[in-house]
């Protein structure tokens, strides 16, 4: 019999599909990443439409504490590329710690996964507004006022809701053992110490 020879393989045919969804990742989390300070100030002026367009994926967030001063929370809708629309709570926080915190997102039949702030340095962002669908955890609101005109809020400079519409504002909160499903994440400024991007479990 002939030896058995391999054939090159095609430059037409696609990649191995972990590899092409990883290199995509890669390219879009980090302008994202660097964008944040753009979208949340074009966000408070109003230049820039609530309604971002968001993936059609929503991503975990756990914190084993968070802590804010000036807190806002009203309604709102997300609108995925398909444009299917994702009812959600709107929360902003003018300066936010959150220790221990750990975001994860599917990625085909894997999971990426972020940590960062473990120890006795947390994470902080500023001007920091989530689009979220579920939120749980251990509250605890300093001076809240509940069913507040979410377009009278005035916690965080510039970040109201629809005139009309149910909002609440406190001047500072704090959740211990955060869990949240989110949607869409902007900050002004965030510092993730020790941070770690890898394959693993989900956060939750």
């Amino acid at each position: 019999m002939p030896p058995s020879t391999s054939t090159p393989a095609d430059p037409a045919e696609p990649a191995p599909q972990g590899r092409v969804r990883w290199r995509r990742f890669a390219v879009l989390f980090v302008p994202a990443m660097a964008a944040a300070a753009v979208l949340i100030a074009l966000t408070t002026e109003g230049v820039l439409a609530a309604s971002i367009s968001v993936s059609g994926s929503a991503f975990e967030v756990s914190s084993s504490q968070l802590k804010g001063t000036g807190f806002e929370q009203f309604g709102g809708l997300v609108t995925d590329s398909k444009g299917g629309q994702h009812p959600v709570a709107i929360s902003a926080i003018k300066s936010a710690s959150l220790a221990n915190l750990c975001q994860s997102v599917s990625v085909g039949p894997i999971t990426l996964r972020i940590t960062a702030g473990g120890g006795s340095t947390p994470t902080r962002a500023s001007n920091l507004i989530v689009d979220s669908d579920n939120l749980a955890g251990d509250a605890t609101f300093n001076n809240i006022v509940i069913g507040q005109d979410a377009g009278t809020l005035n916690q965080v400079p510039g970040v109201t809701g629809p005139s009309g519409g149910f909002g609440q504002q406190a001047d500072s909160i704090t959740i211990d053992n955060l869990r949240q499903n989110t949607w869409l994440t902007t900050a002004g400024t965030f510092t993730l110490p020790g941070f770690n991007l890898r394959f693993g479990s989900p956060c939750y």
